[in-house]
């Protein structure tokens, strides 16, 4: 099974190139879903979450509230750095069986995608790293198009990632999502032509 890392900074589009990999044929595992399934009600991460946060963190169901652990970690280095701790761990044995469970389905190809791909240490999982980058002035816009973020959530969240010329450092293949959504369609069948369909008819040849 060929996997794929693809990772991103917040409105770059990862996440609309994961869809179009789906749509393709690929198994993909949504890091972010993975996280909160990392911490629900009854598991060791919730417990372990609670002692390093407080019960304030929970809501009246007893699931993290998201919004208020956000509020302590996002600009907070060190209370940043002690969740992903906890939960990064979890979430990389998580998404390291999951791929199991693909392959053991016949997968033939599976992405992992995750914004916090590279500094998680999750890229180890993947065969090649797809860094989707798009101009600042680009993201911006997005960021702003979005009714849950205002103008100091924005720049907080651009703040606390990687830039982009740090990604690309670590990139196979790197998506410039500049265009239009046809053209980072386009872009991505490209890929998928050249770098999975290709790889694939190699390897039934050997």
């Amino acid at each position: 099974m060929f996997v794929i890392g693809l990772t991103g900074g917040i409105g770059t589009g990862k996440s609309v190139v994961a869809k179009m990999l789906r749509r393709l044929g690929a198994a993909v595992i949504d890091a972010d879903e993975v996280g909160h399934e990392a911490y629900l009600p009854g598991t060791e991460g919730l417990r372990e979450v609670v002692r390093a946060f407080g019960k304030g963190i929970l809501g009246p169901d007893g699931a993290v509230d998201r919004k208020k652990l956000g509020a302590l970690v996002f600009g907070e280095p060190e209370a940043l750095k002690r969740l992903n701790a906890i939960l990064r761990p979890r979430m990389y044995n998580m998404m390291k069986d999951r791929l199991a469970q693909f392959k053991e389905r016949g997968s033939q190809v599976a992405v992992v995608d995750a914004a916090v791909l590279i500094e998680a240490g999750w890229d180890e999982l993947a065969d090649e790293v797809w860094v989707v980058t798009a101009p600042a002035e680009a993201v911006l816009e997005r960021l702003k198009q979005r009714p849950n973020l205002d103008e100091r959530a924005i720049q907080s969240r651009m703040q606390a990632q990687p830039t982009q010329e740090e990604r690309i450092k670590h990139a196979d293949v790197v998506i410039d999502n500049s265009g239009s959504l046809d053209a980072l369609e386009r872009l991505v069948r490209e890929l998928w032509d050249s770098r999975v369909i290709k790889r694939q008819e190699t390897r039934e040849r050997k």
